[in-house]
């Protein structure tokens, strides 16, 4: 029948401010989470060679389940609480994006399985409407208080762009990425999780008023301005200036970083990245280092398992009839 894709994102800066309305520049990149669908059907029934068969679940989205079923039965319910007509679908899952590298490949799923019902249910919503729905279905189902990131990535982004959102009003533009920047990530080996990891903690320190929580969110947010003001102007050497000052902030004054992650932002500066910085909520996750394109495989290979990422197209549905 049909194909919703997902991408996963990389967030170039703006770090911890998406819940309290600041800025942020992502990009959508080449790696995701594909919904094959065969059928529509009463229920939701979805497998994954990768996750296991999840259990039948209701098409709107009452009752329980666990494990990667959860996030598919949460968007169900937003999406039923919006007025989705219960139908279900038949499908199957696979993912090329790395769990827990800090790639948000939760919001990749609750994307594509909610694409997926949409057009199952010939219902459309506009694309912050269903980022609004897929962030708050993340919280229903693990109760992760996360922002709306990386679902309107997701859903926003271009090939060859970034996305400059403004997480308080929701406006949005695209902003090119020049064509000698290249984007290396590398995967620190500690698994992310918003569920289990301080994240939840941040975001009540930060509403609390912590000085060290709020000074770190004030300078992002001046510091993701001045990053698109370095690409639109094609400096990547002050690019990389802001990268690795945010890295510094979110270690020292958000307090969300690991050894493992100061030593990889450390090995890629001295490796010849532009700079560097942790990515996604921390605790573990990835590293972000910015290159110059013909730079870019041999600065990969040096920090051992380093991939290139592309600025790529948005959440989509492919037909496959």
């Amino acid at each position: 029948m049909f194909e919703a894709w997902a991408p996963g994102r990389v967030n170039l800066i703006g770090e911890h401010t998406d819940y309290s309305g600041g800025l942020v520049l992502p990009v959508a990149i080449q790696l995701g989470v594909s919904l094959r669908v065969h059928e529509r059907s009463e229920r939701i029934e979805l497998g994954s060679e990768r996750f296991g068969a999840a259990p039948l679940l209701a098409a709107d989205g009452a009752g329980e389940a666990t494990g990667w079923s959860r996030y598919a039965l949460a968007v169900a319910a937003e999406l039923g609480a919006l007025g989705r007509p219960p139908v279900g679908i038949r499908g199957d899952i696979t993912s090329s994006l790395p769990a827990g590298a800090g790639l948000s490949s939760s919001a990749a799923l609750e994307v594509a399985v909610a694409l997926a019902l949409c057009e199952a249910a010939d219902w459309h919503l506009e694309p912050m409407e269903l980022a609004e729905a897929c962030r708050r279905a993340e919280f229903r189902a693990v109760g992760a208080p996360v922002g709306i990131l990386d679902q309107a990535a997701s859903l926003l982004g271009r090939e060859g762009h970034a996305v400059l959102l403004d997480c308080g009003t929701l406006e949005h533009r695209l902003v090119p990425v020049p064509d000698e920047a290249a984007l290396v990530i590398v995967d620190s080996g500690v698994e992310h999780s918003h569920e289990t990891s301080g994240y939840a903690q941040r975001r009540a320190e930060l509403e609390a008023g912590m000085p060290a929580r709020v000074r770190h969110v004030r300078t992002e947010n001046e510091r993701v301005l001045r990053f698109v003001e370095a690409l639109e102007r094609g400096d990547l050497e002050e690019a990389g200036r802001l990268l690795v000052q945010s890295h510094a902030s979110l270690r020292d004054d958000y307090e969300v970083s690991v050894p493992q992650l100061d030593a990889l932002v450390e090995r890629a500066c001295a490796a010849g990245a532009y700079g560097a910085r942790l990515v996604g909520g921390g605790f573990g996750g990835s590293v972000l280092a910015l290159s110059d394109r013909s730079r870019a495989e041999a600065l990969a290979e040096r920090l051992g398992d380093g991939m290139l990422a592309f600025a790529s197209n948005g959440a989509q549905i492919r037909r496959t009839e």
